[in-house]
């Protein structure tokens, strides 16, 4: 199908709420979107220039488009997600786990079982989950074992059953953990009852049951039966405990769900928490591979419609850090202060400890990924034309305007590449002119890497402010090389990044993962750089000093700068090792100079 074909089918779209799909030439669905507005949201991918690569490389390949007129915004975002999950478009981002999670099931039948499943199946029965931890169920089906005696067997306890005595009470009624349904000692109303209260906890209501408690604890106490109301009171410190245990952010807030969404330039991490009665029930993060240019508004909006249908959420209401057009499925809140706005911020940490941690995993498991996935953040951060895989930083040293030198780090695929550090000696300039000093190491440093044919950086990092950064430019100037290589200037104080002629610095988030290998790259010159300065200037004055004593010439003193280092040092030689190393007559003058003692001559 030709470009000519592709304008008749947009300029024929509707301007309704829709769901759109892409096809190739081989008829292959290659994305489903959604849309207020068909025609207008189908035209902008052909009518503006995206940035994003492989979105320019979607629209090269659509051949076909089909579109689906809906009634409202939610149907559309619904048909979207389903459309995308039984499909699966090579472009559309999928939330789905390799998991199968864990579920509550209260079955359907007389006195109901209640125990853990991973399997859902339409048979009437209760299923309350999905639970994202195994541990979470088994505790909380521990509790209720606590709380009620249940029966665990699989017999078909009907009433003609039992009236028949079919079945016989087990080891489980001696030992109290059933009331002996089989044989009719206990009633359905009051095993329905119990299983009533049961699903209250599952739900995350506890009030009912620990009243229920406290008036069974009262009659018992006023019957004189001790005993029994102990047993009644353990069982509501248990059930007050463990609901004490949950997170609780404000009683108030009831039925809720919370997500939030953190996002680098590969990947996005959406956390869900499920809210009742003011506790933390559940907690969910998942995390989205982008396969396009997608906003984080895209992708929330997405996951939410997902995430509540995984999760059988029927909660009327939703908290989120920005707006979000889900239709009128469910209220949505964008809290600014207070409890609301403090659980939309814990749920935003979850979804960040979560990257955290992927983070950790992916770079023991896959380097390579982690590795790409920084330097495209880095690319983003720093606004750069391509990803900076080879950084050079430089930092000049003059302590006390003495012996000025220079450092030069080299940082590849984001990590120190040592055996490419160098050190200069400033050769052009009197004085201690950091300016001057900053644009001769860089003429020196790409003179050579041209004259040898070797690699550039991708990017130049400058320890310092506008001044270094304008005198580094000079040198990249006079070689060709502005514009050819990116540079960036990066200022102590405050930690504002500068760039080539603009006077507004760029202000990185202190806990980025670009900030902190600037920072690194910038500490790692600065220790090379002054390592280099204090070997030069202990040098230098063990040189002076050394030079200054009558009958030794320059071939001892660099002879005994290369065993001993320093002055300190040279003072903790002994006559013989001095002997042997430079000959008993300058051994004897280094001695007298500096009261060695010598064993051949004590008084000296």
């Amino acid at each position: 199908m030709n470009l000519l074909d592709l304008d008749i089918q947009i300029k024929s779209l509707p301007h309704s709420p829709g769901v759109y799909q892409y096809f190739d030439r081989d008829d292959n669905l290659l994305y489903v979107g959604k849309a207020k507005n068909l025609k207008k949201r189908v035209s902008s991918y052909f009518t503006k220039h995206h940035e994003n690569g492989k979105t320019r490389v979607l629209v090269k390949k659509i051949s076909r488009i089909k579109h689906i007129v809906v009634e409202t915004e939610t149907d559309a975002l619904l048909l979207e997600n389903n459309l995308i999950k039984k499909y699966q478009p090579r472009y559309n981002v999928l939330l789905k786990d390799d998991k199968t999670y864990p579920w509550i099931c209260i079955k359907k039948e007389p006195f109901p079982r209640v125990f853990l499943t991973r399997n859902v199946w339409k048979d009437g029965s209760e299923y309350f989950g999905p639970y994202t931890s195994v541990r979470t169920v088994r505790a909380l089906l521990s509790l209720i074992k606590e709380l009620y005696p249940l029966r665990s067997c699989a017999y078909n306890l009907s009433k003609e059953n039992i009236q028949d005595g079919k079945y016989k009470i087990c080891l489980e009624y001696h030992i109290k953990n059933c009331k002996g349904a089989c044989e009719g000692l206990q009633s359905e109303e009051e095993y329905d009852q119990d299983i009533k209260e049961i699903r209250n906890i599952i739900k995350g209501h506890f009030k009912s049951s620990i009243k229920r408690f406290e008036t069974l604890m009262l009659d018992f106490a006023s019957n004189a039966e001790f005993e029994e109301a102990q047993k009644i009171k353990e069982k509501i410190e248990l059930l007050s405990n463990y609901q004490a245990r949950s997170t609780v952010v404000n009683p108030s807030i009831t039925n809720v769900d919370v997500f939030s969404i953190v996002s680098d330039e590969s990947f996005a991490y959406v956390n869900f928490l499920k809210i009742t009665n003011g506790a933390i029930i559940q907690s969910h993060t998942v995390e989205i591979k982008k396969k396009l240019d997608e906003e984080d508004k895209e992708l929330l909006e997405l996951a939410i419609v997902e995430i509540r249908d995984r999760f059988n959420s029927v909660s009327s209401e939703i908290y989120t850090p920005f707006s979000v057009e889900i239709g009128s499925i469910v209220k949505v809140t964008v809290p600014k202060q207070g409890d609301k706005r403090r659980i939309v911020e814990l749920s935003e940490r979850n979804a960040k400890y979560f990257r955290q941690e992927r983070f950790k995993q992916i770079q023991i498991i896959d380097p390579d990924r982690h590795v790409n996935r920084i330097m495209a953040q880095m690319k983003k951060d720093l606004r750069l034309k391509e990803e900076p895989r080879h950084i050079e930083c430089f930092d000049n040293s003059n302590i006390q305007g003495s012996h000025p030198v220079a450092a030069c780090v080299v940082f590849k695929n984001g990590k120190a590449d040592k055996k490419e550090y160098r050190h200069f000696n400033i050769k052009t300039v009197d004085g201690p002119d950091d300016y001057a000093s900053m644009e001769e190491v860089v003429h020196r440093r790409y003179k050579r890497l041209l004259e040898e044919d070797k690699d550039l950086p991708q990017l130049i990092v400058i320890d310092g402010g506008k001044g270094q950064l304008s005198s580094a430019l000079k040198s990249l100037e006079v070689l060709g090389l502005r514009g050819k290589i990116a540079i960036i200037g990066i200022a102590k104080r405050l930690e504002e990044i500068y760039y080539p002629g603009d006077s507004i610095p760029l202000y990185l988030d202190k806990k980025s993962e670009t900030l902190k290998i600037i920072q690194q790259l910038r500490n790692e010159a600065h220790r090379f750089g002054i390592t280099h300065h204090r070997n030069k200037r202990s040098k230098g004055a063990i040189n002076s000093e050394l030079s200054n004593i009558n009958g030794i010439g320059e071939k001892t003193v660099l002879t005994l700068l290369k065993k001993y280092k320093s002055i300190k040092r040279l003072k903790s030689a002994t006559f013989e090792d001095l002997e042997q190393l430079i000959g008993k007559d300058k051994a004897l003058k280094i001695c007298s100079h500096y009261h060695i003692e010598n064993p051949s001559n004590p008084t000296s």
